[in-house]
């Protein structure tokens, strides 16, 4: 008799356990399952950048336009840097735009726009030698620290020069408008040389 009831509590609690291992089983399968973050972080991916144009306007020969163009991205080919002009008007103050293009799509897509809906997270930062005195960001993100997309360029007295912009993406924002103290990706970056005229 004390057999059957000790079989009888062991076939109990052999029942219990497996219950319990079951419902557990089904509550980590479960929680797997469940969707636990309501606004999963939105994966954005680098967008591929061909090419960059620069247009400057202000000076009495008409706006001088600037492109660099690498169709093969990373591949061996160094991009292809062309000018409406190579030179600028010495003591000018020239207003700048610049374009980011992806031309590997048909038609062209403007990674511009992108640049402008995510402002809060590119700058476009400048840099220059020689004979261009200044280059100052006109246009701000959501947030009113500078994007870069617009600026102002003033050229000193004849001599060479040269201008380097770089895209960032995901810069320290607010910054002290350099490479180093901006932080972030480079997404794009070309650098042209230049010839400030009397």
């Amino acid at each position: 008799m004390k057999t059957i009831k000790s079989q009888l509590l062991k076939m109990k609690t052999m029942k219990t356990t497996k219950l319990l291992t079951l419902f557990a089983l089904g509550g980590v399968l479960l929680s797997s399952c469940s969707d636990d973050d309501e606004n999963p972080d939105v994966v954005n991916e680098e967008e591929t950048i061909t090419t960059i144009i620069v247009t400057l306007s202000g000076g009495m020969n008409g706006d001088v336009i600037l492109q660099s163009q690498d169709l093969d991205g990373d591949g061996p080919n160094p991009p292809v840097i062309t000018a409406t002009s190579d030179s600028l008007e010495g003591n000018t103050t020239y207003t700048g735009s610049i374009e980011f293009l992806n031309e590997t799509e048909s038609p062209a897509e403007d990674i511009t726009e992108e640049v402008e809906e995510e402002d809060d997270e590119h700058q476009v930062i400048y840099s220059s030698t020689g004979s261009i005195g200044s280059i100052t960001t006109t246009d701000v993100d959501r947030d009113g620290n500078p994007l870069g997309l617009n600026f102002e360029l003033s050229t000193n007295t004849a001599g060479s020069a040269s201008l380097t912009v770089t895209l960032r993406h995901e810069p320290t924002k607010p910054n002290d408008g350099t490479l180093t103290g901006a932080g972030g990706e480079t997404d794009a970056t070309a650098t042209f040389n230049i010839l400030i005229t009397n």
